[in-house]
């Protein structure tokens, strides 16, 4: 029988099993592999998955992407801000995986509401400059727009300067675009790769903001019908600028519209309290520094027998999963990926290798045509 994470009938057959995701198997302290864990696929979830670098946390947010792929009335999304899940697009071992990989994605500027720029350009509200760049973005839907409000404004002329010079500057980014990223490319079945790994944390953070917010609304409004999943890597990163109040509105009132989040991150303790107290599920991988493993414990249930810390798993792939919904701690194995695995760490002894390699065929080919290697 298999144990289906995020389901509050998890034993009893009720789920739904084309929208049950294989997440993995539980872990026996000896080694060996017991019962299948699924995911719940069918509900609303926002989810954490924490671990230090190396330990698989990427690999499981992939492995989520393939079940999100596969089952119907889902709209999966990845932010891609390492460039490692491109892959999804590749050849599966197992059945296909329908990806969709779209490099240097583009969001409305308009998606962004006026204290969000200022915030993303760096201008105090309350500033000349900055009250400038409110104003136009509240009169105006694109870059030429609010530059034109701007540039005919009666303000003094350092203030025009000043706007227009941070206003450009988001405009050299090449994130913003009317025709940006729109809800019906967001509601395909198929997971949707956004490449932002070419990015700075600011345009990266805009990318984010517009992205989460179109999911909101679109489903608030009945734009899009099928049920957004955003997957999000690195999630430190983005609750620490201008994409966090979407991505708190998604954690905190997501379940209504039914908008899901996963987030992702090395760094639990830079993710406020509320990206760690609103995940229904945690799936944790091991964990060493002192400020990460208490940000963690600030929110272990009470169901939690020990603490997180003396439960935490120490092998890569090895991982120990809250579930809220049926109040219960599994220590698992997260199955392997079917489709390539982009998070791998270049090791030298490969580029090596590879040379020496080239170097020996080099050689051969020199010998075969008789001229020097």
């Amino acid at each position: 029988m298999t144990f289906v994470i995020g389901h509050g009938d998890a034993n009893s057959g009720s789920a739904i099993s084309s929208h049950i995701g294989r997440l993995g198997s539980y872990h026996a302290r000896d080694g060996s592999h017991g019962a299948d864990i699924g995911l719940d696929l069918d509900g609303p979830h926002a989810m954490l998955v924490v671990g230090k670098r190396g330990y698989g946390k990427s690999f499981t947010l992939g492995v989520i992407a393939e079940e999100l792929a596969r089952a119907e009335g889902i709209a999966p999304i990845v932010i891609d801000p390492m460039g490692v899940f491109t892959h999804l697009a590749e050849p599966a071992d197992g059945p296909p995986v329908p990806a969709t990989v779209i490099e240097n994605p583009t969001v409305r500027p308009d998606t962004l509401d006026p204290k969000s720029w200022c915030a993303l350009v760096g201008l105090e509200a309350e500033s000349g400059p900055g009250g400038l760049l409110w104003r136009s973005a509240q009169r105006a839907s694109s870059l030429e727009g609010m530059a034109r409000i701007i540039d005919e404004s009666d303000a003094p002329p350092a203030t025009i300067r000043s706007a227009r010079n941070h206003l450009e500057l988001a405009g050299s980014w090449g994130v913003f675009d009317t025709d940006g990223v729109a809800a019906s490319t967001l509601e395909e079945t198929a997971v949707t790769v956004l490449d932002v790994s070419g990015l700075a944390d600011a345009p990266m953070n805009a990318i984010v903001r517009g992205v989460a917010e179109t999911l909101y609304r679109g489903r608030m409004t009945g734009e899009i019908t099928r049920l957004p999943w955003l997957l999000l890597d690195e999630a430190h990163t983005f609750f620490g600028g201008v994409a966090r109040p979407a991505l708190e509105t998604i954690l905190t009132r997501g379940r209504a519209p039914g908008v899901s989040l996963v987030v992702a991150t090395q760094r639990p303790s830079a993710v406020p309290p509320v990206g760690i107290s609103q995940a229904d599920i945690t799936i944790a991988h091991r964990l060493t520094a002192r400020a990460d493993l208490e940000a963690l414990e600030a929110a272990q249930p009470t169901y939690l027998n020990g603490t997180l810390e003396d439960r935490l798993p120490e092998q890569p792939g090895d991982v120990l999963v809250i579930d809220d919904a049926t109040e219960t701690v599994h220590a698992a194995k997260i199955r392997w990926r079917e489709t390539p695995h982009g998070g791998e760490s270049p090791r030298a002894s490969a580029v090596s290798a590879c040379t020496r390699e080239e170097v020996a065929l080099d050689g051969e080919i020199g010998r075969n045509t008789g001229e020097e290697a």
